[in-house]
């Protein structure tokens, strides 16, 4: 599990969850949940958030924090990252074990056949697209925001490495997302390469400073298994399975997962409802632009989940 060696104070300091919960997932996996808002009110919405690569639930702190006020809202760690235990072993990192934990989490948090719209950044929105065929996705899932994301050719589309694209390019990016090498503490030289990599350069210094203790928390072992999934990650015909409505965000000048990416899914989804491209901002929308984030999410639960209840209850 990573140090939470997250921001204590601010507005992108992690909320205290209303209630937590551990979920098993299929290979025996246990995955750190927690709830926030109000639980015992069945008429609040509900959110499920999903975050990226060697991210934690701290990730979505601004999200929590304005939407827990009249939602409930639940976020898990993926396995390895915050306070869920790492894979005992290479064969726990896999698209099928994103997708197994994202049902175990769904199967424990929410009651049968409650809907909720999904969110996923980055790699969390790959697990939205894994699980795509999935039965508890299906059952769940009135409406889905894809973040900052993408499901194929990752490294060839990734412009951290600052040259032309092409084959030593794709080679370098391997080279520098998928090292062993440890973070180590958060300096101010850290955080200039990360904000380079995954941040706009107008990006304020308090976001740049979660970002990157969120980021430095991740376990050296479980950012390097991971980056080795991403770097194959094929998720293309899994895509073309999330049959939920689906938007899209992406900031204009994401490195990791540029909006070359975003413009592909919007391609390739059966029901998307809309692409958000954020001007001059990075990677790390939800941090970047939380108001942005969650207004989409409101617009989603808005248009997708009230009006189901108002529906069922006709």
């Amino acid at each position: 599990m990573s140090r939470l060696t997250h921001v204590a104070s601010g507005p992108y300091a992690p909320p205290a969850a209303a209630r937590e919960l551990t979920a098993v997932s299929a290979d025996g996996s246990r995955l750190h949940v927690e709830m926030h808002g109000p639980l015992d009110d069945p008429a609040a919405p509900v959110v499920v958030l999903a975050h990226g690569w060697t991210c934690s639930t701290a990730f979505w702190a601004a999200q929590i924090r304005e939407l827990a006020r009249d939602h409930r809202v639940i976020a898990y760690d993926q396995r390895g990252h915050g306070r869920s235990p790492a894979a005992p072993d290479a064969s726990g990192y896999s698209a099928r074990a994103l997708a197994d934990d994202l049902e175990a989490v769904l199967g424990a948090a929410l009651a049968p056949g409650e809907k909720a719209v999904l969110v996923g950044h980055s790699m969390g929105g790959m697990t939205l697209m894994a699980a795509a065929g999935r039965a508890k996705l299906k059952e769940h899932a009135a409406a889905v925001l894809l973040c900052s994301t993408g499901g194929w050719n990752l490294l060839d589309e990734a412009t951290v490495v600052p040259m032309r694209a092409g084959k030593l390019r794709t080679r370098l990016t391997k080279a520098v997302l998928g090292s062993r090498a440890p973070l180590g503490p958060v300096t101010p030289v850290g955080k200039k390469v990360l904000r380079f990599a995954t941040m706009g350069p107008g990006s304020a210094p308090d976001k740049v400073e979660a970002c990157a203790r969120i980021v430095h928390a991740c376990p050296r072992l479980v950012r390097y298994g991971w980056s080795h999934v991403l770097e194959t990650l094929d998720l293309a015909a899994d895509v073309r399975r999330l049959t939920a409505p689906t938007a899209v965000l992406v900031g204009t000048v994401d490195r990791l997962t540029p909006a070359v990416h975003s413009r592909a899914l919007v391609a390739a989804l059966p029901n998307c409802v809309g692409l958000t491209e954020l001007p001059g901002l990075g990677h790390m929308t939800p941090v970047e632009a939380p108001g942005a984030v969650s207004g989409k999410i409101r617009e989603l639960v808005g248009t997708y989940v009230r009006n189901e209840k108002v529906r069922e209850g006709a």
